[in-house]
């Protein structure tokens, strides 16, 4: 039996264990465990509590970005009401001249109308003050003819005008 490997290297264990014992090993080594459980513990502490903040910052984005959408949506909505309202008003605004230019070229048409009355009436009082002035003329002589002539200038003024 002693002069087996096995057992020779059972005794050098047990010989191993004792030393350890008796210089502390155990009791440092079960230290540096318990180290190693706290600082491990620790770590996912801080890793729970990292993902805790990082959810919270994440539904925060998420209600951020759901929050800028509507406001996106709002402005959209608000561009495209303001838009058909300056239409509709451009609209109003545009027929409103288009009505008042008409009026006015019809005015302005009306009135060259009747100034044209007046002249083509004008131009034929001329023209029959002339044409009875000349066959006054020729037809009567004297102080009749001049009586007759202002007397039917005149009335043929008064009627044409």
């Amino acid at each position: 039996m002693f002069f087996d490997p096995e057992t020779w290297v059972a005794i050098a264990f047990v010989i191993l264990m004792v030393v350890f014992g008796y210089l502390g090993v155990f009791k440092k080594a079960m230290i540096a465990l318990d180290h190693r459980a706290e600082r491990i513990k620790a770590e996912l502490d801080d890793a729970t509590r990292l993902k805790q903040e990082a959810a919270k910052v994440l539904a925060d984005y998420k209600a951020r970005t759901a929050s800028a959408e509507r406001e996106a949506a709002d402005i959209i909505a608000n561009a495209r009401s303001e838009a058909e309202r300056i239409a509709i008003e451009a609209k109003a605004k545009v027929e409103d001249f288009v009505a008042r230019r008409t009026k006015t070229a019809e005015g302005k048409i009306a009135l060259a109308e009747a100034q044209a009355v007046a002249d083509v009436r004008a131009a034929a009082a001329e023209a029959a003050v002339q044409a009875a002035s000349t066959i006054l003329s020729q037809s009567v002589r004297g102080q009749v003819a001049d009586d007759l002539l202002a007397k039917g200038i005149t009335e043929v003024r008064q009627k044409l005008n």
